[in-house]
């Protein structure tokens, strides 16, 4: 690599995007794919991938062919290469004829730097072929972990891009993910690349992030309490049905939240709707299923709430990750019970996969219950699982990055009594009923059904009746993640004992289990203080909120997401420089001179005006 290579790469990066350096993992990607190696990159959502292609295309001229597997993310991908007058275009379904025909003028002209197509369109007849007479420079793939069988998203179609590769002439490759824990890695490594590629694993770690967990108690009072620290933020909650994603959006939109629902079943236009509102808007929650997210690069997410228990790892991490990609503090909350675990591990059990795979996704659902309930740090588990070993972040810097740490999590205790009593309740009662009545027969709560039952009776009534029964429902959780209880019946519910709680009640085994954490115990702040928990002081903060407004106005009247307009992290850099003329708004990271030349004038008008 020349120092004349690497000087031209800076400039342009400047230039087009006003950043004045690369973020980390960035340059040797870039560096490799400037050399014309192949590139295999494991990078965390928000570091920056797509820069890993898009500035090699600049740099060293020609076509880059970029994969992707989602329109949404292409169009939005487009959308700001050609505001930052980069020449960028796609092909899809969603073309209208005027667009595929500029697309195919630029093309044969040889003007057009990046393409972007999803891989069923690289499969039609004769595209290939076509492309590799206007000359292909580099194929790039993005969300590589779609090729691996083992990868949570595996896409047939991506398994033929070797060979699309092979028809454009062997040109060189660059593949990135987010999401690939080292079985997956080296099947994308095996399935992408004849021989070994330069390899670039990043950190997995999302430093700005900070990760909580609770058990299920008041779910919607849970998720209200959480959004009340983000009043003026903007971000998802996740739930596991279509039905819930609207019930839930009703539910906090009667408590004054501007909520709406997001799922496949919703008409296109309501979905189009809900979408642009969320991007163009500022404190939009959307109640959401997973095909909220993917095709969405919006920067300023402060928040992802979990109202279910996620099914992997991988999907966790990729849902998280869609927010604070800024680099700006952003919070997640993950809700779990002992349905949400029943409900993942039956979805494994019905699906028609051959047994290998099975047992693989039950590892992975295994990991993500570790997650929820044996963690000692969030953190530290969660890079663990994807090979990256770190200590807890209780023995770094403050602030702390989960809620474990900041709450000094519970040790774990001998629970070997408790669980007996529990076990004994289960085999008493038949063997067919859930949490809920079997914490009425421990703690000797006289209900309807227990006299029904006549559980009251029963040698194990009352005999807990020293704790509460929020407290043994969370036991019959515990002891179902644990894998001493099953659910006893798909259709009825209700618990039974398995062989390892067969071992535990009559004494052939012990059990030691960690109480539920410390619920987080942070204050109800107000706008102006979570403004300040950004760093901001009284004065900053109100000029940032000053230039959002204008960034939304600017955003509403041009029909695009603000973030294209400016991020939020850029408003924060303007609100704190002040800059008061076009050179020193050049100098803010985040513009660049396409922008300074659409938007500077008007931005430096604003800070004038507030500045009086």
């Amino acid at each position: 690599m020349s120092p004349s290579r690497e000087s031209d790469a800076r400039a342009i990066l400047k230039s087009v995007w006003g950043y004045d350096d690369f973020r980390p993992g960035q340059w040797e990607v870039i560096a490799a794919a400037l050399n014309g190696e192949d590139v295999f990159a494991v990078m965390p959502t928000g570091s920056g991938k797509s820069m890993c292609y898009q500035l090699p295309a600049l740099v060293a001229g020609g076509l880059t062919l970029v994969v992707s597997p989602l329109i949404a993310l292409m169009r939005d991908q487009v959308g700001q290469l050609v505001r930052a007058g980069v020449s960028a275009a796609s092909l899809n379904s969603m073309n209208s004829e005027s667009e595929a025909s500029e697309a195919w003028d630029k093309l044969n002209s040889g003007d057009l730097r990046l393409l972007f197509v999803s891989p069923e369109r690289l499969a039609g007849e004769g595209l290939v072929g076509r492309l590799k007479r206007l000359g292909v420079t580099r194929l790039a793939i993005d969300e590589a972990h779609c090729v691996s069988q083992w990868g949570h998203d595996f896409r047939p179609e991506y398994r033929l891009l070797a060979k699309t590769r092979e028809a454009l002439g062997g040109v060189p490759v660059t593949a990135l993910t987010a999401t690939a824990d080292r079985q997956t890695q080296a099947d994308i490594a095996q399935q992408l690349f004849p021989q070994p590629p330069r390899m670039v694993v990043h950190s997995f770690d999302r430093p700005n992030l900070k990760l909580a967990f609770a058990p299920k108690e008041q779910p919607r009072r849970q998720i209200d309490d959480f959004l009340r620290r983000h009043r003026n933020g903007s971000g998802i909650v996740y739930c596991s049905s279509r039905s819930k994603t609207e019930r839930l959006a009703t539910a906090l939109s009667e408590k004054g939240w501007n909520a709406l629902p997001y799922h496949a079943g919703l008409e296109q236009e309501t979905r189009n709707r809900n979408q642009d509102i969320f991007l163009q808007e500022d404190g939009v929650v959307v109640c959401a299923t997973i095909a909220f997210g993917m095709g969405i690069n919006k920067p300023d997410v402060r928040f992802v709430v979990h109202a279910d228990m996620p099914g992997s790892i991988e999907g966790y991490y990729q849902e998280i990750g869609r927010a604070g990609r800024d680099g700006l503090p952003a919070d997640t909350l993950t809700l779990y019970g002992v349905d949400d675990m029943s409900l993942r591990r039956r979805q494994i059990d019905e699906k028609q996969i051959d047994d290998e795979r099975r047992r693989i996704e039950h590892k992975r659902l295994n990991a993500m219950i570790d997650l929820c309930e044996n963690a000692l740090c969030r953190r530290s588990a969660l890079l663990a699982y994807f090979g990256e070993e770190t200590p807890p972040c209780r023995h770094g810097q403050a602030p702390f990055r989960c809620d474990l740490c900041s709450a000094e999590a519970p040790a774990l205790q001998d629970a070997t009594l408790d669980a007996r009593k529990l076990l004994s309740a289960v085999i008493r009662s038949g063997e067919r009923f859930g949490a809920g009545h079997l914490a009425d027969i421990l703690t000797g709560t006289t209900t309807e059904v227990i006299r029904r039952q006549n559980h009251d009776g029963l040698k194990t009534f009352g005999v807990g009746a020293d704790k509460p029964k929020a407290a043994w429902m969370g036991l019959t959780r515990k002891l179902f993640a644990a894998g001493a209880l099953a659910e006893a019946s798909a259709e009825h519910g209700g618990f039974k004992l398995t062989p390892k709680g067969e071992d535990i009640l009559f004494g052939r085994e012990e059990i030691a289990l960690r109480a539920d954490p410390f619920a987080e115990r942070r204050s109800r702040r107000s706008e102006r203080d979570a403004a300040r928990a950004d760093g901001l002081d009284e004065g900053t903060a109100g000029l940032f909120e000053h230039l959002r407004k204008l960034r939304l106005q600017i955003a509403r009247e041009e029909g695009v997401a603000a973030y294209i307009i400016f991020t939020d992290r850029t408003l924060i850099a303007m609100a704190r420089e002040r800059p008061l003329g076009l050179d020193e708004m050049r100098a803010i990271e985040g513009v660049g001179e396409r922008k300074l030349a659409q938007y500077g004038e008007a931005f430096v008008e604003a800070i004038s005006e507030f500045r009086g």
